[in-house]
């Protein structure tokens, strides 16, 4: 249930990561991008210009956030799809992916999956979350399991595995780090704000009508384990990833 203008309301700090991960990424020209899990499409066309690519595509599963890319045009398109029910049969420079595949499940298969679209000497690049284990994500499933729900699947792996899915592949160069990111947020009530346009979206759409106990549950607790200081400091880790054959 994504909501662009919750989710965009730190869109600044949401965009560090995406602008870390382009800085690992080999210039090349005329390159042919797609970019998986790509949202509204605001950083996709960043992405884009940023390389000058010949062609680049935006696949996302949300109506909502695609409605705000707009049109593209031939040499920028956008496509409504799911990540892991995307097939090409055209080969790409690179394939990115930017705070998306937290989402999808195994991902030794989908990471050689992705390896398979690649030309021989393309590129990978994928940031994903890595914050599980903070209170702003450990209380959510606390709550869940308390109202007898499944918590959110963590399907993140440990850095090194990704490391060495990257080496069975064949990827003959490697980036592969943890990245703790800082914000500094107004109040810890931010932080469910925050949360309310990512993590929480699943659990807004699992739970329905029971929604509304659960967020206040997870408020009111939240509140209670977070810093009362103001500014409040978040910490967030995300995964940041880059291979070449």
């Amino acid at each position: 249930m994504w909501n662009p203008e919750q989710y965009e309301r730190f869109k600044t700090e949401r965009a560090l990561p995406f602008r870390d991960l382009l800085a690992l990424i080999e210039h090349r020209p005329r390159m042919q991008i797609v970019d998986l899990g790509c949202g509204t499409g605001e950083l996709t066309r960043e992405l884009h210009e940023h390389f000058s690519a010949a062609e680049t595509l935006g696949i996302d599963s949300s109506e909502t956030m695609l409605l705000r890319s707009g049109s593209g045009g031939e040499v920028m398109r956008f496509e409504k799809g799911d990540i892991e029910a995307f097939v090409t049969d055209r080969p790409y420079d690179l394939v990115f992916s930017n705070a998306a595949l937290q989402w999808v499940p195994d991902h030794e298969k989908l990471f050689a999956k992705f390896a398979s679209f690649l030309t021989p000497h393309g590129q990978i690049a994928i940031q994903m979350p890595a914050n599980d284990d903070h209170p702003s994500h450990a209380t959510a499933a606390e709550v869940a399991r308390e109202m007898q729900f499944e918590p959110r699947a963590d399907y993140v792996l440990p850095p090194e595995q990704y490391a060495s899915i990257f080496h069975r592949l064949g990827f003959k160069r490697q980036h592969v780090r943890l990245h703790v990111y800082g914000h500094e947020l107004a109040s810890a009530a931010d932080v469910v704000e925050w949360n309310r346009g990512a993590l929480l979206t699943d659990y807004e759409e699992r739970l329905g009508a029971r929604f509304p106990q659960f967020l206040e549950t997870y408020t009111e607790r939240l509140m209670e384990r977070l810093s009362t200081a103001t500014p409040f400091f978040y910490t967030y880790k995300r995964i940041l990833l880059w291979a070449s054959f």
